[in-house]
């Protein structure tokens, strides 16, 4: 076994060894980092929820164009091939006078009055076309598209939906307070774990400054001295994730049949109980990453300036 592998070894070694001798002084830097972690866990799952609410509203949403009867069909087709063209058109359907009377009929299949009532007249339903829109905060292009001279005089009337867009605007707005909060709040508690750690492995470096004062003159390396301290926060990050992700899981499972039955307004429980799943092995990897970085990056702070205090002396 070469040196540098029997180094790296007992590196590892003394920082579980660390880890275990200082569990009772992590156990505040743990929690603390397991709410930060479940917060942002919590926040992705959320923004990814409220996302896919608008996703859902948005696909149910179309602009109905109502062609003037002077209109022919040539001219309606012409206008929707143009209509396909737009950046923000996601589909176009063009219905004829016959199509859009037998569309009617069949989403009033259920109302007898009113089938009777068209059925005594000619045809009123106008030639139509269809849009589904990609992005609503977009809708006023559309509208300026059918408002040129060239294609205002062959439609009478665009319908749209605007409780619709208000109900978009409302999650939109919801989403960008959220994942606002999500920020402050991760990047408050981020920086008391990173707080804690520090002082959590100055009492260590304290506690054993004496040890570490004779490694470092019986010529220990820096790296020597601090990768002990570096592994035990590591640790903390570790186990620290592994809870985050444990503890949105048991908050699904335990409260799923609750939730389910309880109106929760913008937030889809069962989506996100969903994307949770799908998800859960990226997002235990997102964890680990992140709770590795706050843990060592606080240690390698905290080590340097004990390293740097030492050498100065």
């Amino acid at each position: 076994m070469s040196r540098k592998l029997v180094t790296f070894s007992r590196i590892i070694n003394t920082g579980i060894v660390n880890f275990v001798r200082n569990a009772w002084l992590a156990i505040a830097a743990m929690a603390v980092m397991i709410i930060t972690l479940t917060i942002v866990l919590f926040s992705i799952i959320t923004n990814a929820t409220f996302n896919n609410t608008v996703a859902q509203i948005t696909d149910k949403i179309d602009v109905s164009v109502y062609l003037k009867d002077a209109t022919t069909k040539t001219q309606g087709q012409e206008l929707t091939s143009r209509m396909r063209d737009l950046p923000n058109a996601k589909a176009v359907f063009y219905l004829s006078k016959e199509d859009a009377l037998q569309r009617y009929k069949d989403q009033n299949k259920d109302n007898p009055a009113l089938l009777s009532a068209i059925n005594e007249t000619e045809n009123p339903i106008p030639a139509t076309i269809q849009v589904k829109p990609r992005e609503l905060n977009k809708i006023q292009d559309l509208r300026d598209f059918l408002n040129k001279s060239e294609n205002k005089q062959l439609w009478e009337d665009v319908s749209y939906r605007d409780d619709r867009k208000a109900a978009i605007d409302k999650i939109a707005h919801a989403t960008n307070l959220m994942r606002r909060a999500g920020i402050v709040t991760v990047a408050v508690f981020a920086l008391i774990s990173v707080l804690i750690i520090f002082n959590t492995i100055q009492m260590a470096i304290f506690n054993r400054r004496d040890e570490l004062t004779i490694m470092r003159l019986l010529g220990a390396s820096t790296w020597y001295i601090r990768g002990p301290f570096v592994v035990e926060t590591i640790i903390y990050g570790i186990i620290s994730a592994l809870a985050s992700v444990l503890l949105i899981h048991s908050l699904f499972v335990a409260s799923s049949s609750a939730l389910q039955a309880t109106s929760l307004g913008l937030l889809d429980i069962n989506y996100a109980s969903t994307y949770f799943s799908r998800h859960l092995w990226q997002l235990l990897l997102m964890q680990l990453v992140l709770g590795i970085l706050i843990g060592a990056a606080s240690s390698f702070v905290a080590t340097k300036r004990y390293l740097k205090f030492k050498t100065s002396k």
